[in-house]
């Protein structure tokens, strides 16, 4: 059995919000992964958890919950992010919404269920990482 492979296919930031009385400052994230399955058997993933970091900065959690994966192949899945901005995070998220360049990397781990055989967890580990770039969104 071989362990499935998890690409970032896309992360966008959708949208960036100020804080406003109560409610705390959010950025509003896409992301998409592909995730392969290398087995001639079909897989499900009960669970793939993990961090994303920017810029080396942990911003938030993902939690994709029953990825079916059939036999040498793929899927995709998107979750759809509301990320806290803090102090040490606005800077990182500004420099993305204007269309500059960070580091990101997701990393995490899954459990397969395979059924009577038990719900093995894999990682933790890195899972993807690249450059996020993106037309800009905010105009200064």
């Amino acid at each position: 059995m071989q362990v499935p492979t998890v690409q970032v296919e896309g992360i966008r930031l959708s949208s960036l919000s100020l804080p406003s009385g109560a409610a705390p400052a959010y950025a509003g994230v896409t992301l998409t992964l592909r995730v392969g399955n290398p087995n001639p058997v079909p897989v499900r993933l009960a669970n793939i958890a993990g961090t994303l970091v920017v810029d080396g900065q942990g911003v938030g959690d993902v939690n994709l919950p029953d990825v079916n994966l059939p036999a040498g192949g793929e899927a995709r899945q998107s979750a759809e992010l509301r990320l806290p901005v803090t102090l040490n995070t606005a800077a990182t998220f500004l420099r993305v919404a204007r269309g500059q360049e960070v580091s990101y990397r997701l990393d995490g781990a899954f459990t397969a269920d395979l059924g009577v055989l038990g719900r093995p967890t894999f990682g933790p580990f890195t899972l993807s990482q690249g450059v996020w770039k993106q037309a800009a969104i905010l105009p200064f």
